[in-house]
């Protein structure tokens, strides 16, 4: 029986165990959108993690969703990340690079020179943006012209191949969370009438040709991507999720991808063993659970619904969670107050066993 602390071959990658830990938003970017030294320690604490997966980094300056967030499109940016990876990679690591556009989950005090944000659709999300200035109304986006998306598209391209030029093991597309590419692919939110919209096949579209581009620029065995079916994060509505994202996992499928990640948001467990019989690859689970998201997590592995569980803020909380799941616990506790923007409180200070 294969347990979660089993190594896994991901296309010549050794994993030290099938434990990742899962992206998460930090905002505590340095001047430019840079990862620091405190950036680096962060990761480095956690490179017993069988896989990380970064925090999500936008793949161009329209793409920032939130304050304080890191970049992959310039030459200061991907260098700043070299110090992150050689920190992991030190400690026996492996680290992906999560490329999240947010699209309309942003607000132009945080775009250059305070343009408006894009989408697929001229539809705002209901909710506030956290900018700078503290949280602010989102705004209606502008629709995405089609230069525009393919753009966008080769923008997703040009930051993973700066992420391996900065030493990532691979890239994650972020393609859930009500962001950029979840945007397209939902019925409520994607109201064009072109070739971006419309039908399913329409919709998946831009998740599918971003996928392609960025395994063209860096070779499918690097490439991943994370969905998350019928979320209704961000304002996100989708009428037909299930068929959607079949069809998604479907068409990207025969690239042999390095792994495919769903995030379970509600109870889409039938979507989720659906999509597991879908994909050849490695999947990867970030599970709801019936209680805490703890060491009963793993069992999913076991019963071989997934071949990596990952977890998010009891990583956060815990840098050394492998372990801690092995012996059942004890667990820190997270300290929502300090998620999001600040110093090394709740960030690096968090003691290991």
């Amino acid at each position: 029986m294969t347990t979660a602390f089993d190594p896994l071959d991901l296309f010549g990658t050794r994993l030290a165990n099938r434990i990742a830990m899962a992206p998460m938003t930090r905002s505590r970017a340095g001047e430019g959108g840079t990862a620091t030294a405190l950036t680096a320690e962060y990761y480095a604490q956690r490179a017993s993690a069988g896989l990380i997966i970064t925090e999500g980094i936008q793949p161009s300056a329209v793409g920032q969703g939130y304050a304080w967030t890191p970049g992959l499109h310039t030459p200061e940016q991907i260098a700043s990340w070299r110090r992150v990876t050689d920190a992991v990679h030190a400690k026996g690591g492996v680290i992906f690079a999560q490329i999240m556009h947010a699209g309309r989950i942003s607000h132009p005090s945080l775009l250059p020179g305070g343009q408006a944000p894009v989408a697929p659709s001229a539809l705002a999300p209901e909710g506030k943006a956290f900018t700078n200035d503290g949280f602010q109304d989102f705004t209606t986006p502008r629709e995405l012209t089609a230069d525009e998306i393919h753009a966008t598209i080769a923008d997703f391209a040009s930051a993973a191949r700066g992420a391996v030029e900065a030493g990532f093991d691979g890239v994650e597309l972020h393609g859930a969370n009500g962001y950029l590419i979840h945007q397209f692919l939902a019925s409520g939110v994607n109201l064009r009438t072109d070739e971006w919209g419309g039908s399913v096949e329409n919709r998946i579209r831009f998740a599918v040709e971003a996928v392609k581009a960025v395994a063209d620029a860096i070779g499918p065995e690097r490439t991943a991507l994370r969905i998350s079916p019928d979320n209704p994060y961000n304002s996100m509505r989708e009428s037909d999720s299930a068929q959607t994202h079949a069809a998604l996992v479907d068409a990207i499928d025969p690239l042999g991808l390095a792994y495919l990640h769903v995030l379970e948001a509600g109870d889409v467990r039938d979507v989720t063993t659906d999509l597991r019989k879908r994909f050849s690859g490695t999947f990867v689970l970030n599970a709801l659970t019936e209680g805490p998201t703890d060491h009963t997590a793993l069992k999913l592995i076991e019963d071989g619904l997934a071949d990596i569980v990952s977890f998010g803020a009891l990583f956060l909380a815990n840098p050394d969670l492998p372990a801690r799941l092995k012996t059942e616990g004890p667990y820190n506790t997270p300290d929502p107050a300090s998620f999001f923007g600040g110093t090394e409180k709740g960030y690096t200070d968090y003691p290991a066993l």
